[in-house]
């Protein structure tokens, strides 16, 4: 009886995960609808849509999710995850992250500074580096979840972290631990512009 069980649960345990995986191949179609604002390929031609090619998937799964729950508040997505199932996310994002994402380029008169905060923090502040969830080329952190910022446009990086700092529905769903909005906060307008900009060049 108990190999029965333990068979059982290995065999619902090893679907759970082959159902959770994404199928970058049937994500390209289900994508399809996404290419208006986000590029084809994930690669947004438009700086106020983020880029998704070379994403996480589990980042990007996770906001596709929260965004369909209504936890992040995303005026342009209402109702475009509505009929999608978990397995339609997970391929979508499989999708976007198997691409090649494109580098844009830093204003030259805010890279010194950019790039200080994005390397070095401000110990005057209390401001971690965002190298350490973001990794110094900015690819992220996959695993667990953290994003890839390198070649991100500047106006939607300024953006997210503006709502971040202002705890903007939108923008609130950065887990219990609330890194997002706890960095942000001491963030000024100037630091906000020259760290987004910094990370459109970044590759």
């Amino acid at each position: 009886m108990n190999k029965l069980i333990v068979s059982l649960l290995l065999t619902l345990g090893i679907t759970g995960v082959a159902h959770a995986a994404g199928d970058a191949t049937a994500g390209q179609a289900k994508a399809a609808v996404c290419g208006a604002c986000h590029g084809p390929d994930g690669n947004s031609p438009a700086p106020n849509f983020p880029k998704l090619a070379g994403q996480g998937e589990r980042y990007l799964t996770k906001q596709m999710q929260d965004i369909k729950s209504g936890k992040r508040t995303v005026l342009e997505m209402t109702g475009l995850l509505t009929n999608l199932n978990d397995q339609d996310l997970a391929d979508i994002a499989a999708y976007f992250a198997s691409q090649k994402g494109s580098v844009g380029a830093a204003d030259p008169k805010l890279v010194a500074r950019g790039e200080k905060l994005f390397r070095g923090g401000d110990l005057n502040k209390g401001l971690p580096a965002c190298t350490g969830c973001h990794s110094p080329t900015g690819a992220g952190n996959a695993a667990a979840g953290f994003p890839h910022l390198g070649g991100q446009h500047a106006q939607y990086i300024a953006k997210q972290l503006t709502d971040f700092r202002k705890e903007e529905a939108g923008r609130a769903n950065d887990g219990d631990a609330m890194t997002m909005r706890t960095i942000a906060r001491k963030l000024s307008d100037e630091d906000i512009a020259a760290v987004s900009s910094y990370i459109q060049g970044l590759h």
